[in-house]
């Protein structure tokens, strides 16, 4: 099922293992030109936009686009008790989490006498948090936005999620509950790049623009960031969710099928990778997930996943291969199952997140293991990170310098500053010195 890629014999200099497995076509700059009328339709129309490609778009037109309280109210009240504890145990361990990252220290440092810098981490003011609705109701999605928002200090914090046909117009139950077991009350039924139109513009009577958007969505969410970006702040452009797997003789091949197929259920332009010295394992895997991919609930959209450029079985001569090409590759999501996976996790330095071990799937850290699963793809995790407390706040640094110390500093400056060519740079020091 998946196509093989061999660099058993490849000398490592011969090839840029960043490129020996292909990602899925993702064309975000082709569609910034299609939302592109839509947010200006937005930004100038306001509500009648957005009930124009709610029923055009999602094919309903919301009762309210702003869900009322009574019922986010009724829809926790609904909530299957079972499920409740789910979301609840899965928020508890967020939270731990993300309060251990809110604790972080603010430093001052003090250079001289008389002389500091201080490290303020200041939350931003509010925040838009998207909740996808499409192929699969991310109700998770709620809580790997909220509560890191709500750590972070955020103090006005707003959701919208697409309307629902089969729900009246509205959001999905389940994550109008969640937004009511998290106590967040501005909740919007709208989807797409009008979402985040509305969000960075703000529409009048409805909603206030934010500060931040955050969240996952497809790829008119993501071209409409890209657009707005600057005028509202974004968390990143995510591309279709991928998972690499790096594994040896020690994994269970139908532990390793499982994960892959996990992600292939997401989207048909997911990335399902696997990476090993192992022809044996390799065959396994391929036997295992036949039988998988034909059995699940979305049996075709897996099947375009797995068999598509963007999936493969990569064999490596080694483990040291092995995690070059996973290094190389920086996956959204890496699996670690091999003898001694913390010590070769601990080599790892580009991933989304490492789960490490036979009993860490992507499934748990996608719902209930404290970490988040709003990560970056498409190799991103080579210079950017997940979305955690940190995404919610600002570093401002804080000088205050008082007359000698500024005096012990005042000729370096002056001369730096003339040195640029900015004579009134250096003024504004002289100007303080002793007369």
């Amino acid at each position: 099922m998946l196509r093989r890629i061999d660099l058993r014999d490849a000398a490592d200099t011969d090839l840029d293992y960043a490129t020996v497995v292909p990602r899925a076509e993702f064309d975000v700059e082709h569609a910034v030109a299609r939302v592109e009328p839509i947010c200006t339709a937005v930004r100038e129309e306001g509500e009648a936009a957005l009930i124009r490609y709610s029923e055009k778009f999602d094919g309903v037109i919301p009762p309210s686009l702003r869900v009322p309280a009574e019922v986010l109210e009724r829809s926790l009240a609904e909530l299957d008790p079972q499920l409740r504890a789910a979301f609840e145990e899965s928020i508890r361990r967020r939270r731990a989490v993300c309060a251990d990252e809110a604790g972080m220290p603010q430093p001052t440092t003090e250079l001289a006498p008389g002389a500091t810098v201080t490290t303020r981490l200041v939350p931003v003011g509010r925040v838009g948090l998207y909740v996808p609705g499409g192929l699969a109701p991310l109700a998770s999605s709620v809580i790997m936005n909220v509560v890191p928002a709500q750590a972070a200090g955020v103090a006005s914090i707003a959701v919208s999620s697409p309307p629902q046909k089969d729900f009246g117009g509205l959001p999905h139950p389940n994550i109008l509950a969640l937004c009511a077991l998290l106590g967040v009350d501005e909740v919007y039924a709208v989807g797409g790049a009008q979402a985040i139109a509305m969000f960075a513009y703000g529409v009048p009577g409805l909603c206030r623009k934010v500060d931040l958007v955050t969240g996952p969505g497809n790829i008119y969410v993501v071209a409409a960031k890209r657009l707005l970006r600057g005028r509202v702040g974004i968390d990143s452009e995510a591309g279709p969710t991928e998972i690499a797997v790096l594994a040896d003789d020690s994994a269970d091949p139908v532990h390793v099928a499982a994960d892959l197929l996990s992600q292939a259920e997401h989207d048909p332009m997911a990335g399902s990778v696997l990476v090993t010295p192992s022809v044996a394992l390799a065959d396994a895997v391929d036997a295992a997930l036949e039988p998988m991919a034909a059995a699940t609930r979305h049996a075709d959209r897996v099947r375009i996943a797995l068999t598509g450029e963007q999936s493969g079985i990569v064999l490596v001569r080694d483990l040291e291969q092995g995690i070059a090409v996973v290094d190389a590759y920086a996956a959204e999501h890496l699996e670690i199952q091999t003898v001694d996976a913390p010590t070769v996790a601990s080599r790892i330095r580009n991933a989304g997140a490492i789960f490490v071990g036979p009993y860490s799937p992507v499934s748990l850290g996608d719902y209930s293991a404290g970490s988040t699963h709003v990560l970056p793809t498409a190799a991103a995790a080579r210079h950017s990170s997940g979305l955690t407390v940190a995404s919610f706040r600002r570093t401002v640094h804080v000088i205050a310098y008082d007359r000698d110390a500024l005096l012990e500093l005042a000729d370096g400056v002056e001369r730096f500053a003339l040195a640029e060519d900015l004579p009134a740079h250096a003024n504004a020091v002289t100007m303080r010195r002793p007369r």
